[in-house]
């Protein structure tokens, strides 16, 4: 553990990196659901027992968790130095290399990581997991009648098309989906959200949107509107199909 522990501090990387589409690490126990909060038996964003989405309440206020947001840009500078200071010891220990990217992939590590945290936790406080919400979210976001066929949901989302059977049989019990034959191809399958899960994706996605607004605006806007073209034409090359060899 420690041999790992000190090769992820001499790459730069944060504690909670690589924490898988779930983001299980980044759990806040501490956070309670509101009056809008799907109740669940299992554990780990199990979406299985007892879950009715439709319940009245209000969409959670996300900037009402926002106590911690001082504490949090107090550190902001001692994480900062953190990234330099792994850098400027390599520069010295390898003065051969150029370290210098280690100050924007490090750093864009660890802001992904902490990020990753801030999102997964407003996703609980309705009960559900970061993959239980990009399934409904893209059922939503498809228009009336907000159904797909499960591999389109793959395609739409960052679930795996291995992982979609599982988190669709626990959104199908927990009464937010249900799974019919396609019309137009009967050994197809379309899955398609039910009022109770259009409902509670609406109230999880308002949260989600001011939550995210919360964060964007500790940059400033001067800042976003820079970083936002940046990271579009950095995720472009990163993305674009590899050409075959000629």
């Amino acid at each position: 553990m420690e041999r790992m522990r000190g090769w992820r501090e001499g790459a730069g990387l944060p504690d909670n990196a690589g924490g898988g589409g779930d983001a299980g690490g980044a759990e806040r126990a501490s956070r309670a659901g509101g009056a809008g909060r799907v109740e669940r038996a299992g554990r780990g964003g199990d979406a299985a027992g007892t879950e009715r989405a439709g319940q009245a309440g209000e969409a959670i206020q996300p900037d009402a968790r926002g106590a911690g947001d001082t504490a949090r840009a107090e550190r902001a500078g001692e994480a900062d130095d953190r990234v330099a200071r792994i850098q400027a010891e390599w520069a010295r220990e390898r003065p051969d290399l150029d370290s210098s990217p280690q100050l924007v992939i490090g750093r864009l590590h660890r802001v992904a990581g902490r990020l990753t945290e801030e999102l997964v936790a407003v996703y609980r406080e309705f009960g559900l997991a970061e993959g239980d919400f990009d399934v409904l979210a893209a059922l939503r976001r498809a228009g009336a009648p907000f159904e797909r066929s499960p591999g389109e949901l793959a395609e739409h989302t960052m679930v795996t098309t291995g992982g979609m059977t599982k988190r669709l049989d626990r959104l199908e019990h927990a009464g937010l989906v249900v799974r019919r034959a396609s019309d137009a191809d009967g050994r197809g399958r379309i899955v398609a959200l039910t009022e109770a899960g259009r409902e509670l994706i609406d109230r999880a996605f308002t949260a989600h949107m001011a939550n995210e607004r919360r964060l964007l605006d500790a940059l400033g806007p001067e800042d976003a509107a820079t970083i936002e073209p940046a990271l579009a034409h950095w995720l472009a090359i990163l993305e674009q199909p590899e050409r075959p060899d000629a």
